[in-house]
């Protein structure tokens, strides 16, 4: 991670910001909070400053006067439309080349506003980099094992999700039995999960037989600074709706919102959530 002295947390909305937030305060480095409007919650932060995504020229000119050297992008920002934003300079000059970016996929749309970030002089830091306790080693989340069957499928939900990810559609994709239920697009995950529990019966599990698993892992080659894949209580909870048997992520390449709720709810629920190394391969959950 790069050396910085003072972060400004831009934030949208979902509980990582909080994480991140809570992190850098702990280390005195947060030095301001910029809250987008209509994506974060500005009641969840102190003295956050309230801006419209477009505003980069204000942004810019925030970050500045807190003395930032770091800039970190975390939370729930949805692809805006584009016509209806209200830009100010620095964000109208900025326009033609988020546009031409977004066209070319999500991803690209990240690195492009990395690379404007980068160009006023700030370093941009993960909230992976931040609040690095949001990782997990390989091993269970909680204490519900998964058998063969919910393991085989989880190695072809982290495939897909692989294979979509390459062409920047999603991080995330289901499958059960060996078919494939649903895969991540602009909707996210909580969506997709809604639509896994809306199918017919006979191709999805229930609470009283469990089957399936939800995946989700970085796009390869994605700009992990931003947009790194997240679990929490609530993505345990829609998979729980869904039938599923369990969710896996990989080691290192995902955050996990509050380990022990998730672990707890997860139990509560019969399901098995467990981090694999996908780097050297060993894909048995552990403790």
């Amino acid at each position: 991670m790069a050396a910085y002295e003072r972060l400004g947390l831009i934030a949208g909305g979902g509980d990582l910001p909080i994480y991140v937030a809570q992190a850098a305060e702990a280390g005195d480095r947060l030095a301001c909070v910029i809250a987008l409007k209509g994506f974060a919650d500005p009641t969840r932060y102190d003295s956050p400053i309230i801006r419209g995504i477009a505003q980069l020229g204000q942004v810019v000119k925030d970050l500045r006067q807190a003395d930032c050297d770091a800039v970190c992008f975390a939370g729930i920002v949805t692809r805006p439309d584009f016509s209806a934003l209200k830009p100010d300079l620095k964000g109208m000059a900025f326009l033609p080349q988020a546009l031409s970016a977004a066209a070319r996929g999500d991803d690209a749309l990240l690195r492009a506003i990395v690379g404007f970030f980068e160009k006023e002089g700030f370093t941009v830091i993960g909230a992976n980099d931040i609040a690095d306790e949001l990782l997990v080693d390989p091993g269970l989340i909680g204490s519900v094992s998964p058998d063969a069957a919910t393991q085989a499928d989880a190695l072809k939900a982290l495939h897909i999700a692989g294979v979509t990810g390459a062409e920047d559609i999603g991080q995330g994709a289901v499958v059960c039995k060996g078919l494939v239920l649903a895969v991540e697009a602009q909707e996210g995950t909580d969506q997709m999960l809604a639509r896994v529990a809306g199918l017919p019966a006979e191709l999805r599990g229930d609470e009283l037989d469990r089957c399936g698993v939800l995946a989700k892992r970085p796009k390869p080659g994605q700009e992990r600074r931003i947009d790194l894949p997240v679990i929490g209580v609530s993505t345990v909870t829609g998979a729980a709706r869904a039938g599923l048997a369990g969710i896996v992520i990989p080691a290192g390449g995902a955050m996990v919102l509050g380990r022990e709720a998730v672990g707890q709810a997860a139990d509560a629920a019969g399901l098995a959530v467990w981090a694999i190394d996908m780097d050297g391969q060993s894909h048995e959950p552990g403790n």
